[in-house]
Order: C-alpha cells, then sequence, then structure tokens
C-alpha cells in the first residue's frame, strides 16, 4: 500500500517539507496523547507507529499500525477537535512536523494533495468498516489472521522462508488490535504455526504462505 507522503509528486513534497521541520522520537515515546490538543500533523519518514485508545476500564485498544510515509494527525488539523487516539512510536522514529495553521495553508495551495488527502480518509473509513465486520464474523484466529495479512502486505520483508515482517508489538498489543485476550491470542498463534502458515520470533514473524494465510483469514 503506497502511503501518503510518496503519493506526493517531487515538487508537492517539496513544498511539504518546506513548511515543517524534521523531529525524532526514541521507542515508546507517545507522540500524540488521546483528547489532547495537537498543534501539528507529522508525516512519518522512518519507523512505525501504533495508533490506540484507551476504554473507560483502562483496557488498550490498537487501532492501527503506521508506518514511513504516513500521515498522522490531520483530522484535528482539519477541524480543531483533540487527538481522538494516542499515537505511540513502536521503533525509533523520524518525522516531518507541519504546524496546523501551515499545513491548511498547504492543502489551500495544493488543490490535487487536498483530493488525495480526500482518498486517504475514505480508505481508512472503509478500512475501519471492514475490522468492525471482522470483529464481529471472525473468530480470534481469523482476526489474528487477518492482521499478520496487513503486517505482511505493507511491511513484509522478502526472505528465505517467505514473507518476515519485524513485529515491535506484544501479544497483549496484538490482542489488543484484535479485540481478544492475550491467551486467545497465544492459541491462534500456535494454531497458524501448527497449520504451517508462520513462524514466530522473537519481535518478528515469518509468512510461508501469505494467499494461505489470507484464506484462513476469512
Amino acid at each position: 500500500m503506497t502511503e501518503f507522503f510518496d503519493l506526493l509528486h517531487a515538487d508537492e513534497q517539496a513544498a511539504l517539507e518546506a513548511a515543517g521541520h524534521r523531529r525524532q522520537w526514541r521507542r515508546g515515546a507517545v507522540i500524540f496523547r488521546e483528547a489532547s490538543r495537537s498543534e501539528a500533523v507529522i508525516i512519518l519518514r522512518a519507523g512505525r507507529v501504533k495508533v490506540s485508545s484507551d476504554t473507560a476500564s483502562g483496557t488498550e485498544v490498537v487501532l492501527a499500525v503506521r508506518g514511513p510515509g504516513a500521515l498522522i494527525g490531520e483530522l484535528s488539523a482539519i477541524d480543531g477537535g483533540p487527538m481522538s487516539a494516542t499515537v505511540t512510536a513502536l521503533e525509533p522514529v523520524t518525522a516531518l512536523s507541519v504546524p496546523s495553521p501551515d499545513f491548511e495553508r498547504y492543502l489551500l495551495g495544493h488543490a490535487r494533495v487536498s483530493f488525495l488527502l480526500m482518498r486517504e480518509l475514505t480508505r481508512r473509513l472503509r478500512d475501519a468498516d471492514r475490522k468492525r465486520i471482522e470483529f464481529g464474523a471472525y473468530d480470534t484466529t481469523g482476526r489474528v489472521a487477518a492482521r499478520l495479512v496487513e503486517l505482511a502486505e505493507r511491511f513484509g520483508e522478502n526472505a528465505p522462508e517467505g514473507l518476515r515482517i519485524g513485529l515491535p508489538l506484544s501479544q497483549d498489543e496484538l490482542a489488543g488490535w484484535t479485540g481478544s485476550s492475550r491467551e486467545a491470542v497465544t492459541k491462534a498463534l500456535r494454531t497458524l504455526r501448527e497449520e504451517g502458515l508462520i513462524q514466530t520470533g522473537r519481535l518478528h514473524v515469518i509468512v510461508h504462505d501469505l494467499d494461505a494465510l489470507r484464506d484462513r483469514a476469512q
């Protein structure tokens, strides 16, 4: 999947770079906090982040994992409202930070980019709808398989055994991403290993057969 920044033409990228400045965050750092006011949008240039929200009981629900090229914080920049989720660095992150007023001026001056942003927001809405259907229709193994397919398609790297996914997510975080308990996720991963679809290791998963894993997710 091509992320927002990579869809821009060279002159559009240069203009956006000129409107902001580079920032870095260490692994585990909170970039945005839910319900806080944001004064900037960020465009990831290196590293991945998790987007999450806490329930009333304090349980973390992971909403998404974003990687290089992704745009973060755009909703607050557009409507001036508070952040709808917490964004945390899963690994060292380098990003372009653009003050919200400058981002608004940039969009007003680049009609094509405004359309790309609208299309990106539509894609995320469709993705959210699809995940809601998964929660009602899939068992835990299916939901875990679906998230591994998503990670493999976006971040997978070719390896002799298949597609290798660097996975800086704990099983608790994977549980929060699939609406499951940690124990259920552990069992689902074991099932997928026994079926020969994946191999797990420290902070990584190797997908042996992406098509078969995609079928298992459905």
